[in-house]
This record gives structure tokens, sequence and C-alpha cells, in this order.
């Protein structure tokens, strides 16, 4: 289904609906790195459906950056089950007392190729939201910010994006990190089966 056509169920109150027929198709699952599983559900053009799930049933790969960073895509979130913190990072531009350089991260098919930029910065915590089973908040292009879930705990979301032409994925990572790439790390067929029946879980 379509970008416009889950956002609309989503609008109807049908998300867990949604998300439970979406998950009886064969979905290929990834471990993302910014510790969450992304079930790839609907990709076209500029625009995708996901869904991610935080659980500690599952291994997850790690962050070579850090967990901020901003999307060059604008994204519509809708909490299914537990609780998420969407973290605002202010990002200041900063010299000899920067703390942070930004990495432009360039995704393809083998994984994501991280670069340096010649931009340094520090940051600090703005606007800490929190949302809950049933929420939908949406987080526009080129905003930095963190996605926690409470330690210990499980939640999952639908996921739309949708680009914005000109916008760059950027994430926040060590001041002497060189350029490198990591690769996916795809879940095998017992995993995503575990994923998918933790969800579901959840949603029945």
């Amino acid at each position: 289904m379509s970008h416009h056509g889950v956002h609309q169920r989503i609008l109807q109150g049908q998300a867990r609906l949604w998300a439970l027929e979406a998950l009886t198709t064969e979905v290929a699952a990834v471990r993302h790195p910014l510790g969450f599983i992304c079930l790839p559900l609907e990709r076209d053009g500029g625009e995708g459906v996901c869904v991610h799930m935080w659980s500690d049933s599952l291994a997850h790969a790690e962050s070579t950056t850090s967990q901020i960073h901003c999307h060059s895509w604008d994204l519509v979130s809708h909490v299914l089950y537990g609780q998420m913190r969407n973290v605002h990072a202010v990002v200041t531009d900063a010299g000899a007392d920067a703390t942070h350089r930004v990495f432009e991260v360039v995704s393809a098919p083998d994984g994501d190729r991280i670069a340096p930029t010649p931009r340094t910065v520090r940051h600090d915590t703005g606007l800490v939201e929190l949302f809950g089973p049933g929420d939908t908040y949406t987080l526009p292009a080129g905003r930095f910010h963190t996605s926690v879930v409470p330690e210990g705990g499980e939640a999952a979301t639908i996921a739309l994006g949708r680009g914005r032409p000109g916008s760059r994925d950027l994430s926040l990572g060590p001041l002497a990190a060189g350029p490198h790439h990591v690769s996916r790390q795809p879940l095998d067929a017992r995993e995503t089966a575990l994923a998918v029946r933790l969800i579901t879980a959840h949603l029945t």
C-alpha cells in the first residue's frame, strides 16, 4: 500500500489492523544502525513505508557515529505499542570547542557510505516529546533528533517517509572519524519470523 494509503488508514484509526495485514506478506527485515529492526513494506520513488521495532529479544546493530541524526525526508511516525521519546537536538556550529563532526550518510542496497563533512558542531538537548500507543507525530527533514525507547522497553512504529529535494541524511559523529562503509545486517528467516510474532502479539 502506498504512503498516502497507509497515512489514510492511520487517520481512520486503522493503523493496528493495517500493520497486522501488512505483516502477513513476505518482508526482508534488517538491523538498522540506529538500534531498531526495520521491516520495509513499500518503496516508491521518494516515498517509503516501514515498520520499526525495538526489542531486546533480537540483536541490534550499533551506530558508528551517534544516535543523533536528521533525515532527508519528512517523517510521519505512528506508535503501534510501547513508548517513544523524540528528543530534539539543538545543533550549533563550533570551531575549537566543537564536540562532534557532521557526517553525510548515503544509503544504497549494499549499505551506507558515511563521509565526514567540514562542519563541526556542539549540541544541546532541546524539546523532548513522549508518545505512546495510538499517537502520531511528524518531523520535517533536516531536524536533528534521537528516537529513544526506555531501556528494556518494547515498541513499534509505522514510519512513513517522503523525500524532500535538496535534503541530506546526516549524523553527528566523532571529530576525528574518517569515511567508512557500513553494511546493513539482514535478519535470517528465524529472526524475521520472531520479529513478526513479537509485533503481532502486541497488536492482538
